[in-house]
């Protein structure tokens, strides 16, 4: 199965996040029940009202969580909040995955803080999150979460929008998405966009949440047949889009598989063969897919080569320093490119060779639970060939056969 949480148009929060995972049919009672675990851990913080209603968003019907709370502190240590929410997940028996789950969303919220104030994790203050609700959306949409199964579906975030003009906090004023939001997002494969008003979108609860539940981010839904549909209302009003976050649930369609990559080109005409391999072996060190160099003729009918290398949007920034810094190359073109993949998973298989035990490393394609093709790691087949002092078609010629009859392709 595949969730899609789309927050492209209304971005995301805590309240947004629970109550689209209740619309979608996790247990109601049964999440109410578990947040109310929370007052025994936060002292000084009561729950006076907690249910989940039906509520209009600009013609969407969606599920808005209806919290009322009694407080007696303004800010909290984060390592309070953090305490709060594991001895609450060990009370009401997460799973281990939600137990991960909710652990890690708090501490990113506590990172984000720490790294903007330039203070150590165990002096780090909440003022915004120190209050029961911080807590309740990271409780609740562990619930939930569990209580749906979700932790083993594959999770695909769209572009989350979050908003723009500026914002006041009790640190003052400052431009939207505020620095927890930039910080929480940084080193994430999650795409940002601003959206359609100067107010803010996306709350630093709601980021947390979503890096540590989506597997990747994509700008398109992936191949698949539709189950079920949840819509979580957030609390502000806006003309012209329903302020809800939805998620789409269903059935993943195995045949391709549609991600999003980024391409970074560059021409050279004046750069040796050993420094173009050295850079090429540098890229893929540094996290490139691949790197394709091509030979080209350009204006005044100049040789060049043609570099093209596919990455991850999370390293783009660090290959083209790569790019620059050991080819001298004063600009690199860069564009987003959706690419079909085929589904394969990599498995290590044991072979016997000529009297000895190796181990290699195979990619592999199935159909209905059948393997219709394979492909050995190039770097296991040149271990190998090296040891037994075979050539390399040889030696792959073996253990290609080694595999099929380990692995029982006819």
């Amino acid at each position: 199965m595949v969730l899609v949480i789309d927050a492209q148009i209304a971005g995301i929060s805590g309240d947004m996040l629970l109550s689209s995972l209740v619309s979608i049919g996790a247990n109601k009672a049964k999440v109410i029940d578990g947040v109310y675990s929370v007052e025994d851990y936060l002292k000084g913080s009561k729950i006076t009202k907690l249910d989940f209603g039906k509520v209009v968003k600009h013609g969407i019907e969606a599920t808005r969580l209806v919290l009322e709370t009694s407080e007696n502190h303004h800010e909290r240590k984060g390592i309070e909040i953090q305490e709060c929410i594991l001895s609450t997940s060990d009370k009401i028996g997460l799973s281990e995955k939600a137990k991960v789950f909710a652990k890690e969303s708090i501490r990113s919220l506590l990172h984000a803080e720490s790294k903007i104030h330039g203070e150590p994790l165990e002096s780090v203050h909440f003022h915004e999150a120190s209050s029961i609700d911080t807590v309740i959306d990271i409780i609740g949409s562990a619930i939930a979460l569990d209580d749906l199964k979700l932790f083993s579906d594959q999770i695909i975030s769209t572009p989350v929008a979050v908003g723009s003009g500026t914002l006041t906090f009790s640190h003052g004023t400052t431009s939207n998405p505020a620095s927890a939001i930039l910080e929480i997002f940084r080193n994430s494969d999650t795409i940002i966009c601003g959206g359609q008003v100067r107010e803010e979108l996306t709350t630093p609860t709601g980021a947390s949440l979503l890096v540590n539940l989506a597997d990747r981010c994509s700008e398109f839904y992936p191949t698949m047949k539709i189950k079920s549909i949840g819509y979580g209302a957030g609390s502000k009003d806006f003309e012209g889009f329903s302020n809800v976050l939805k998620i789409v649930r269903g059935e993943s369609i195995d045949e391709f598989q549609l991600d999003t990559v980024q391409i970074l080109e560059t021409n050279l005409d004046d750069v040796s063969g050993e420094t173009i391999g050295h850079m090429i072996d540098k890229l893929i060190t540094n996290g490139a897919k691949d790197v394709t160099v091509t030979g080209a003729i350009t204006k005044k009918g100049r040789p060049t080569n043609l570099v093209s290398v596919i990455c991850e949007p999370s390293v783009t920034n660090s290959l083209m320093s790569i790019l620059v810094s050991e080819t001298g190359t004063l600009g690199v073109r860069v564009r987003s490119s959706n690419r079909y993949i085929v589904p394969r998973i990599i498995v290590t298989v044991p072979i016997l060779l000529q009297g000895k035990n190796f181990t290699v490393r195979c990619k592999i394609v199935k159909h209905e639970e059948t393997v219709k093709h394979f492909k050995v790691e190039s770097d296991d087949v040149k271990l190998i060939a090296e040891s037994l002092a075979l050539s390399f078609k040889v030696t792959s010629d073996l253990i290609a056969e080694e595999v099929k009859r380990r692995l029982n392709i006819k």
